[in-house]
């Protein structure tokens, strides 16, 4: 039996076990959007007959600066939609499909992606196939910055094929969520949050494999990963803390790495900040990121962003160009979402 073959099995013998011991969950909405700019009002919702559809959307007009080279600006356009149409039949099953599309211009590069899954869904979790590679980490990552913040480096490297199949399902204070991909890797993860009296609390931890292929662009590395997030929220304040181990295995080197990722963010009347730091190692080379965000709400979906990126990774290893991010970037923008 192939090595893939041993973990297509292990991983359909796991979800069946999960599947069976699942009666405590429900099935929740579906969402595709993997991307840095997230959806944050209520979609707009219609019925057409006993399908209920629902679109949002989010349209960003930015302007950046390479701060170390202040004479290049990139003036863009990112806009990304969702829609999702879900029923529900006679045996109280809920069924759907999602569509996610992004169009962004980057200098002289425009281009569209896009990510369509279908989904079941009952007492027992949901079922999700399709473009489903972010389904885990969307479930177990730490919060994302304000305003236009990404810090770099805040996960594993290694990434799932686009297509497979995924499982969510919620028991009571804890959400579990598995997915697969064609090349038989696995990625699960789990959440629990709960609040305690005028404070939540939310941890999370994953396990992953992929592929990651190095700044070379020829050298591909299967991975292994474990991570871990402890979130604290008070009142409009959360704090947040990651960390993380990573194993990259080829034929030209066997690399080690691990990381550390903290923030904090905070809503002060019409503003929002937020500040975020990465430590990490590979192979006792440094790679080291920070953000810091601010957002105004102007109306109703209408706000201005800001954010300043920093990172920093230029590692080497047997020869091999692992990672040569080394960038400070300041981008301003008007971001409209509905």
């Amino acid at each position: 039996m192939t090595r893939n073959n041993q973990k297509l099995l292990l991983s359909t013998v796991s979800a069946t076990a999960l599947l069976g011991l699942a009666t405590a969950a429900y099935a929740d909405g579906v969402s595709l959007n993997y991307e840095r700019l997230s959806f944050f009002e209520e979609p707009i919702a219609t019925e057409v007959g006993d399908v209920t559809l629902e679109f949002r959307g989010t349209i960003d007009l930015p302007v950046s600066v390479e701060l170390e080279n202040r004479t290049r600006e990139d003036y863009n356009f990112t806009g990304n939609f969702q829609v999702n149409a879900e029923t529900q039949t006679s045996n109280q099953l809920t069924l759907g499909a999602t569509y996610f599309g992004q169009y962004a211009t980057e200098d002289t590069d425009d281009h569209y992606t896009e990510n369509v899954a279908a989904y079941v869904g009952g007492v027992w979790g949901t079922v999700i196939g399709g473009n489903v590679a972010g389904i885990v980490r969307e479930e177990t990552r730490r919060a994302r910055g304000v305003g236009n913040a990404e810090l770099n480096f805040d996960a594993t490297y290694g990434e799932l094929d686009d297509l497979g199949a995924s499982y969510v399902g919620r028991y009571g204070p804890v959400v579990l969520s598995g997915t697969i991909d064609e090349d038989a890797n696995v990625e699960v993860g789990a959440m629990f949050q709960r609040p305690l009296g005028n404070k939540d609390y939310r941890f999370t931890g994953r396990y992953s494999e992929g592929t990651y292929v190095a700044a070379d662009g020829s050298t591909v590395f299967d991975t292994r990963g474990v991570g871990a997030v402890g979130e604290f929220v008070y009142g409009s304040s959360t704090f947040d803390l990651g960390i993380g181990y990573e194993n990259f295995a080829a034929t030209a080197a066997d690399v080690d790495r691990w990381y550390v990722s903290t923030g904090a963010q905070t809503k002060l009347g019409v503003v929002g900040l937020s500040l975020e730091g990465h430590y990490g190692e590979v192979e006792r080379q440094e790679e080291v990121s920070a953000a810091f965000g601010a957002q105004y709400d102007i109306a109703r979906g209408l706000s201005a962003n800001l954010g300043v990126n920093y990172s920093y990774a230029p590692i080497t290893v047997n020869g091999i160009s692992f990672n040569d991010a080394q960038e400070t970037k300041g981008i301003v923008s008007l971001r409209y979402s509905f």
